[in-house]
């Protein structure tokens, strides 16, 4: 099978978790774990609940996600 490629979706910070983790609210209710992208962290960009972020997550696995981008 073929790379489908990542979703982009936006959603918003609800709990800081260790280690660069986030949980993050994408709407319909669904809560997915997120971490930090290497540029954020280069960056140091920092997030906090109730920020907005936009996550990349794979098509396969829909639990998880990557923060790319934190909304202003």
């Amino acid at each position: 099978m073929a790379h489908q490629g990542s979703i982009e979706i936006d959603g918003v910070v609800k709990e800081s978790l260790p280690n660069t983790l986030f949980r993050v609210d994408i709407g319909d209710g669904k809560i997915v774990l997120c971490h930090l992208s290497g540029k954020m962290r280069m960056h140091f960009i920092k997030i906090l609940p109730g920020d907005k972020v936009r996550i990349e997550m794979t098509p396969y696995d829909q639990e998880k996600g990557r923060i790319t981008y934190r909304h202003r």
